[in-house]
């Protein structure tokens, strides 16, 4: 088994920064590919970001290309999201997962502000 928790979430203006954190425990995330996907209200979960279990290959979506950055630390158990450049249309829940055996956390609320 393994638990996640996201935190990091909050309110900002368009154009602000915030990184989110998706922490591990139960179970090492050593040879797990990680995702983060986002859920707008009214709107299906959606791909955001992905990286594979080395760090060295990761994945966007078009519409954070350019925006986001997913990484990972292998020595905390934790996956990261810096999301520089917000706009309005990210505001969303964020959850991070795992591929393979499917492991979802509970999500944490970014709202941008125009």
């Amino acid at each position: 088994q393994v638990q996640l928790v996201e935190s990091g979430g909050g309110l900002v203006q368009a154009g602000g920064s915030l990184r989110l954190s998706c922490a591990a425990s139960g179970r090492t995330l050593i040879s797990y590919g990680m995702g983060w996907f986002r859920q707008a209200p009214g709107k299906e979960r959606a791909f955001v970001a992905s990286i594979n279990w080395t760090g060295v290959s990761t994945f966007y979506a078009d519409s954070v290309k350019g925006r986001f950055t997913i990484s990972r630390d292998m020595s905390t158990n934790t996956v990261f999201l810096q999301m520089n450049g917000l706009k309005p249309e990210d505001t969303a829940v964020y959850y991070c997962r795992t591929y393979g055996d499917v492991y979802w956390g509970q999500g944490t609320q970014v709202t941008v502000s125009s």
